[in-house]
């Protein structure tokens, strides 16, 4: 591996070490398919929502949202969601389509994510005091 390369790669995993900010997956390895489904979430849905079980902090409130960032996904710790809401979003683009992009995981990794939401959307968390606003009842966007 040339020197550049090595470099390249240190850099990506010091980011990737700042952005997890000291959190973790909170799936247990004895539920793979949940577990999956909590990788996919918080590789492709961290930016916009928040759930602690998937180390994600995506919903910020308007204060905490820097110069055209649009981070107004759903807060999932105080949110509860079922599997076909969930899937419905995933293929539409929420329930809006106005932000969120729409197939953003297909097949049997938007049924992982969809079974992962369903067993921890809802359950509190460390941050679900922190809620935007949108908790309630999954007339929302995913």
């Amino acid at each position: 591996m040339t020197r550049r390369k090595r470099t390249i790669a240190l850099c990506l995993v010091a980011v990737a070490a700042l952005a997890a900010c000291g959190k973790s997956i909170k799936v247990p390895d004895s539920q793979p398919r949940l577990q999956a489904g909590a990788e996919l979430f918080n590789m492709r849905c961290s930016g916009c929502h928040t759930l602690d079980a998937a180390a994600t902090s995506g919903s910020k409130s308007k204060r905490e949202i820097k110069g055209g960032e649009r981070t107004n996904g759903p807060n999932f710790n105080v949110r509860k969601e079922q599997k076909q809401d969930v899937l419905f979003a995933i293929r539409n683009g929420g329930f809006s389509g106005a932000i969120m992009p729409a197939n953003i995981v297909v097949g049997d990794d938007a049924q992982k994510v969809a079974e992962f939401l369903h067993a921890y959307a809802g359950k509190g968390g460390e941050s679900s005091s922190s809620s935007n606003g949108q908790s309630g009842s999954s007339g929302g966007s995913p």
